[in-house]
Order: C-alpha cells, then structure tokens, then sequence
C-alpha cells in the first residue's frame, strides 16, 4: 500500500445511515498510472448507490477496492482506507478471502459454472468456503427465491446452468453470491449484457435485496440509476484521475445537481 496523505471531503461523503462501507481516501495505481485520486463515500446499510460517470473514469477499479480484487492484478496498488462496519478491510490481519465472503460481486457478464447443475452453482461458493450449513435445500430455495429465479427452475435444479438464458444466468450468480450471506453487493454493469425485460427482473431483485443489504451498482444506463438508487456518485477523470465530483440522493443528482458538469452527464450532453 503505497502512503498519501487523505483526507475528507464533505461533497464527497454520501450521507451517513448505519454504520456499513465506507472509504476515506482511496486511491488506485496500475504500475504508475493513478487511476482514481482521494475518494471518500459512505454506503449507508439497506440502500443502493449507483456509481456513474462515462467509461474510463474508474468506476470499476473503485468497485473492485471494496472487496480487495483490485490487488489481484499485477503491478496494482492502493492507499487509503475502505471501512466495513468501522474495520479497515486492508489491515494486515484482515483476511482478503473473508472480505470477500462478506462483500459480495456480480460481474457485467453473467459466469455460471456451465458444468454444473443450478442447484450445484448456487451452493458453489459454500463449497469453497468450507462452510457448512444444516439444511442445503432451504438455502438453495431462499437464495433462488430472493434473486427472482426459483419459480423459473424450481422443477429442474438438476439442469445445466448453460441450458438458462442469459438474463437467468445473471440472477443464477446473484443467487450464488447471496448463498454466503454477504453484506455488501457489489454489480458491475449487471444489465449491460441483458434484454429490457430480463434487465427489469434484474432490477426487481435489486430493489428487493436493498431492503437487507448495502448494494453498489456501476451503470451507464442513466434510466436504470435513477430507478433503482438511492444515491448516486458521480465519476469524471477528464484527463486525469478519475475523482467523485458530487455524490448524494439520486433525486438530487438528477434534478437539481450543484455541479454543472453532474447536469450534462445525467442530462445526456456528454459521455
């Protein structure tokens, strides 16, 4: 972890709920290249946050700091701190695979195990974590219910995952991230790849999910923002490191913005 100096920037600090996620300070090199500069945001617990801004401006390379995949590619750095319910997860005692139990991922391309059964996917990571439970059918059932899928496969848990569609197989990885019970869910662009129609189940479950968890959502979809968050944090780089410009409720980003360059993204007249 490479030693800056921090410090918090009020516009930068969404607005405080229970204590849940938060980063005070963050930054983020590949080799030299800073490629997000000081940002500081809380995620209050029970709430979605969407983070948007055109492409380029490291919104992704942030999601990935809040459950430390960023340091899984070479030459990759961080200073900062991101805090899960108060403790700094890039403390050297704080085991990265815990982190990761606790804050889930769901990627832009749904990657189900198409070698194993529905049933065998949701309960993957269980396996790979070692933990037991005592009754695998009705964590399978809630897990599947709560992504909005079970109605769709309950009679044939024993298929392929690749026999689904893709917009089943996204709920299908929302369904295994769940099995673990994080805190936190992170999505990286979940719809990008998705049917209007599968993309509005997705975002059913979404909303539904937020009522028990923090979720963080990148989109480019300006639309699917605003229905589906409660605040927003708006990226830009312009040429540099990629920095929060404003950040607060969804309603007020996209009605009534302090930054002019927050009302031309979310109003379509750049990115």
């Amino acid at each position: 972890m490479r030693e800056v100096e921090t410090g918090r920037d009020s516009r930068n600090l969404l607005p405080s709920g229970a204590s849940g996620l938060e980063t005070i300070g963050a930054h983020a090199w590949f080799g030299k290249h800073l490629a997000i500069e000081d940002v500081s945001l809380r995620f209050p617990k029970s709430s979605v946050t969407g983070l948007i801004g055109p492409s380029g401006c490291g919104k992704s390379t942030f999601l990935r700091l809040l459950n430390r995949m960023h340091e899984f590619i070479p030459g990759s750095a961080f200073a900062g701190q991101v805090l899960l319910d108060g403790r700094d997860i890039y403390a050297p005692e704080v085991n990265a695979t815990e982190i990761r139990l606790k804050v889930g991922m769901v990627f832009q391309k749904p990657n189900p195990f198409p070698s194993m059964s529905i049933a065998d996917n949701v309960l993957a990571g269980l396996r790979l974590a070692r933990i037991k439970v005592s009754d695998k059918n009705m964590l399978l059932e809630d897990c599947l219910v709560r992504a909005g899928l079970w109605k769709e496969v309950k009679d044939r848990l024993k298929a392929s995952a690749g026999s689904l569609s893709g917009g089943q197989q996204q709920r299908l990885c929302i369904a295994r991230a769940l099995a673990v019970k994080p805190e936190v869910l992170l999505m990286d662009e979940p719809c990008s790849a998705l049917d209007p129609g599968s993309t509005l189940r997705v975002e059913e479950t979404i909303v539904q999910l937020s009522e028990s968890m923090t979720i963080i959502i990148v989109t480019h979809n300006m639309q699917q923002a605003a229905r589906v968050s409660d605040y927003c944090a708006f990226f830009l780089s312009e040429g540099g490191p990629g920095r929060v410009v404003e950040a607060g409720l969804t309603s007020t980003i996209f009605t009534n913005p302090v930054d002019s360059r927050t009302a031309d993204y979310v109003q379509g007249r750049f990115g």
